[in-house]
């Protein structure tokens, strides 16, 4: 397994590396310090990017969203010193497949990382107590969400399947795996445009204003 760090402060560097080479034997690490070594040391046989928002060279959402062009395929989890839900929300909507705040301790960024790396995604529960119908983690639980309880009026998973299409569902299941459109129109073999249509029929099933509020949605009807 081979992890992307782009980060520039040594200490951090070094304290995610010795608990990331805890997911198994044999991970190896590039670091990039700054937005230009992300760009020049990313590859698409890169297993995951662990990206700062804050890096040298990095003009707010710019970096994420030039290695999201770049690299499609390339699992990015955002890690940052912000505890902003809106911030939190606009790195998940551009593809995002979490977003760890730096806070968290190592043993809950590790439970993350192995989140995604199974194919889910991470949402901070501050992030979900702030959507609408303060959805919030089961009582107990660490800070590791896969999927908040939904709220009372949501639809069913049975209802759901009666006003999307076949195509709709998978188009809905692709999304719970946060991959981003081109990723699900490659998937389906059909166009971008043709999957943001069908993402609007997803919302409105789901009442839900943005993907990562279905991804939320989604996952909760799937576990319920």
């Amino acid at each position: 397994m081979r992890i992307l760090i782009a980060e520039d402060h040594r200490l951090v560097i070094e304290a995610m590396k010795a608990k990331l080479a805890e997911l198994q034997e044999g991970v190896t690490f590039v670091v990039a310090t700054t937005a230009a070594e992300l760009f020049s040391l990313a590859t698409d046989d890169i297993d995951l990017a662990l990206i700062d928002l804050n890096i040298p060279g990095a003009e707010q959402y710019g970096h994420i969203d030039e290695l999201r062009r770049r690299h499609p395929a390339v699992p990015v989890i955002v890690v940052s010193g912000y505890e902003d839900p809106a911030m939190m929300r606009a790195v998940l909507d551009r593809g995002a497949l979490g977003f760890i705040p730096k806070a968290y301790s190592p043993d809950v960024m590790l439970s993350a990382v192995r989140l995604v790396m199974a194919g889910g995604v991470y949402v901070p529960p501050m992030m979900l107590s702030a959507l609408p119908g303060g959805l919030a983690p089961h009582a107990g639980t660490e800070p590791l969400v896969r999927a908040a309880p939904a709220p009372a009026a949501a639809p069913t998973l049975e209802h759901l399947r009666n006003v999307l299409t076949e195509r709709q569902v998978e188009v809905l299941q692709l999304l719970s795996q946060g991959k981003p459109n081109k990723l699900i129109g490659r998937s389906l073999g059909i166009s971008e445009g043709t999957v943001k249509i069908h993402l609007a029929a997803i919302f409105r099933a789901l009442n839900v204003r943005n993907r990562t509020e279905a991804v939320v949605a989604a996952q909760s009807l799937t576990e319920a």
